[in-house]
């Protein structure tokens, strides 16, 4: 039986491998792709609507137990984040 997660974003209940990890490294948000970092983790689908939805609601805030005051990295901008999500949901799917 596969382990299930609920996305942060939607309040989708999905299996495990379908989302994607997010923990907290010195103050800011991390993907955590290989879902092995230590600590308190949030689940989020691997596209941008999900991700916006969580930032928005403050969803990873209440997921990770920390203040409300928390963003990725500046050098992880939207256009970047939307590049790694869409690479990420490839290697998942296994489409090209």
């Amino acid at each position: 039986m596969e382990a299930v997660r609920t996305c942060v974003g939607c309040r989708a209940r999905a299996s495990r491998a379908s989302l994607i990890r997010v923990v907290i490294r010195n103050g800011e948000l991390v993907f955590d792709e290989q879902a092995v970092l230590p600590g308190r983790g949030a689940w989020v689908h691997p596209t941008p609507e999900c991700v916006e939805t969580a930032q928005r609601r403050r969803a990873f805030a209440r997921a990770l137990r920390v203040s409300p005051v928390l963003e990725f990295p500046e050098a992880e901008n939207m256009q970047t984040l939307e590049k790694r999500l869409n690479g990420y949901g490839n290697k998942v799917n296994g489409s090209k």
